[in-house]
């Protein structure tokens, strides 16, 4: 689909840059870069393409193919190849700042109820970070992460994905993991680390996971996740396995799954990053590696990360179809993700997005962004490019929206989610036990020995642990 990823439209609002230089474009199709030159470059390339003379030296021209190259040809003209010669790679968008549609020539796939599911997704998302940003400040958790700026990319990304597909996350996908299926409880039971966490309380907070909605456990290591995603996209091809079951039909859907691995600019410096790209594509790997470009990698801004074209170029350095996209467009998102699965699934190959934002918050409850970076930067953000509002603004243009639907919402789901606080912060930690548990199938005697001594210990000094806000009390231990 040649239109798709081969886009010649001027965004309105800067993104984080990818280059210094001011170089032209460079436009990614489906199967071939095009690429604007300087006419001397220009000249060079066209030769390239055309057939060889039959009356040029034979030595040269034929016959060499070298094995660690795709097919090209020998010149006599030496040139180095400048990458400012190469415009930076240009970024898809289907709906503009003010909710109109950018993209005229696609009809939207989103219906009604979709659209405002979505919406009361990032709402969610915003207000579970407003209370948890603050709880932890109050001492009553001990770390959070917080989700604002990129609700579009994780939630847009999120719709577009069948419902066997792999989800191997970062810790800014909140919305992604939210639109799968995570419930608020949940949310609270991993943040608070209590008896119905799925990891047993184990993690430290923002480590979601669930297997039963195919949702991989995050890890805190930079990057670690998007080779263990080439793995797992791996292991679905060979396994053939189906992406789901049609709700409306109840039947088997037959195209394949995939596996969608997140991660942000800062982790594509790790040498997991390269390491995961080039075995998906040597091995043809059912993947979609998703990139949020936010500008920052904690405390280092992209223009200090990298010189080249942003990640986005990696992914042709690999032989990987790439494309950019405005990630402050949940719409733009998810038909970029769509496609991004067809392929994947389709041809089993991976697929590489980039998709361009901004950090609004601070990296974590741990940073102080403004050390680092003028707060009227992030005012600037706020104000003339948030995602909530760019889709608030289609919603309103479609007659889905209004000013009452917007206030009543808002209470709605600040109700919802202090319950659910509340309750989570309330409810008792998991049984002792899960320190040794789920590691092995059968309890090495290593461990076994190490549970008795706890006992001991517990038995010894009961004054100096208070188990009482432990599922079982001093018996969840299960030495006894």
């Amino acid at each position: 689909m040649k239109a798709f990823f081969n886009t010649s439209s001027k965004v309105t609002r800067t993104l984080p840059k990818t280059s210094h230089t001011k170089i032209p474009q460079l436009v990614i199709s489906h199967k071939y870069i095009h690429s604007t030159l300087s006419e001397k470059s220009a000249s060079i390339l066209s030769e390239s393409h055309k057939t060889p003379d039959a009356s040029s030296s034979p030595r040269i021209n034929k016959g060499l193919d070298f094995p660690g190259i795709t097919k090209t040809k020998f010149v006599k003209d030496m040139a180095l190849n400048d990458p400012a010669l190469l415009q930076p790679m240009e970024i898809y968008r289907l709906i503009d700042v003010d909710g109109t549609q950018f993209d005229k020539s696609y009809e939207v796939d989103v219906d009604k109820d979709l659209a405002i599911r979505m919406y009361r997704e990032m709402h969610i998302i915003g207000i579970l970070d407003n209370i948890m940003y603050e709880a932890q400040r109050q001492g009553r958790l001990s770390f959070y992460m917080v989700n604002a700026g990129e609700e579009a990319s994780a939630i847009g990304s999120a719709s577009a994905l069948k419902p066997n597909d792999v989800i191997f996350s970062q810790y800014r996908e909140a919305g992604a993991i939210l639109h799968r299926g995570l419930t608020v409880k949940e949310f609270m039971s991993q943040l608070y680390a209590n008896k119905n966490d799925h990891g047993h309380g184990r993690s430290m907070p923002v480590h979601y996971m669930s297997k039963t909605l195919r949702i991989q456990p995050i890890s805190s290591p930079l990057a670690t996740q998007i080779p263990h995603a080439a793995g797992a996209a791996y292991a679905l091809k060979v396994l053939g396995e189906k992406s789901g079951v049609d709700p409306k039909s109840e039947n088997e859907i037959d195209d394949g799954a995939c596996v969608i691995c997140y991660f942000g600019d800062g982790a594509a410096s790790e040498g997991d990053f390269h390491a995961a790209l080039n075995m998906a594509a040597t091995l043809n790997c059912p993947v979609i590696f998703f990139c949020r470009n936010n500008g920052y990698a904690i405390s280092t801004p992209t223009k200090e990360q990298y010189r080249g074209d942003g990640i986005a170029s990696r992914g042709i350095g690999y032989g990987i179809e790439t494309i950019r996209v405005d990630g402050n467009d949940l719409l733009a998102v998810r038909r970029v993700t769509q496609k991004a699965r067809e392929v994947a699934t389709r041809d089993k190959k991976p697929v590489l997005i980039e998709a361009m934002s901004y950090r609004i918050s601070h990296h974590s409850t741990s940073d102080d962004s403004f050390a680092y970076r003028p707060k009227r930067e992030v005012e600037d953000w706020k104000r003339k490019d948030n995602p909530v509002v760019r889709f608030r603004k289609w919603l309103e243009l479609k007659n889905w929206w209004n000013e009452d639907e917007e206030a009543k919402l808002k209470v709605e789901l600040k109700k919802s989610v202090l319950k659910e606080f509340s309750a989570g912060e309330k409810t008792l930690k998991p049984q002792i036990r899960n320190i040794f548990d789920d590691m092995y199938d059968t309890l090495p005697e290593t461990l076994i020995e190490q549970r008795r001594e706890l006992g001991e210990i517990l038995d010894t000094y009961p004054d100096h642990f208070d188990l009482s806000h432990f599922e079982g009390g001093r018996q969840g231990l299960g030495d006894k």
